[in-house]
């Protein structure tokens, strides 16, 4: 594996952990701003930011130890945090967002599905994990 790939991971894997940094702070914070089931709590959302964040962090620590199957499910199970962040439109109408909110959520989503792309580039068009001849 090339260290411009691994480079490339850790760029798209710091964007999304910023960017849902930003954005699960700011659910937290202003909570009652965004429309979502009542289940969701400001210790719920800050727990499964970290969970979520370690995970994606393992997943490229993983990856630069070519443990490619492992890393891979991480990184997938990583990617959820940001592209999820469109459910929040299942629980009000666009107008009840402001646009600092619609931004983090499509930024979140655009960074989540910029490490799930990797996985799929690394994984089934470079094929990574097979063996080198």
């Amino acid at each position: 594996m090339r260290s411009n790939h691994r480079t490339t991971l850790l760029l798209f894997l710091l964007a999304s952990i910023i960017s849902t940094s930003f954005h699960y702070t700011d659910n937290a914070t202003f909570i009652n701003n965004y429309p979502e089931p009542d289940w969701i709590t400001v210790s719920g959302i800050y727990i499964t930011w970290i969970v979520m964040t370690i995970i994606g962090i393992v997943g490229y620590w993983l990856y630069t130890q070519e443990k490619l199957g492992l890393s891979y499910l991480c990184l997938c199970i990583y990617s959820v945090t940001g592209l999820s962040s469109p459910a929040h439109y299942f629980y009000g109408a666009m107008s009840n967002f402001s646009t600092k909110m619609h931004t983090l959520i499509w930024l979140d989503l655009l960074t989540g599905a910029f490490v799930l792309g990797f996985v799929i580039w690394s994984g089934l068009l470079l094929r990574e994990w097979q063996p080198k001849d």
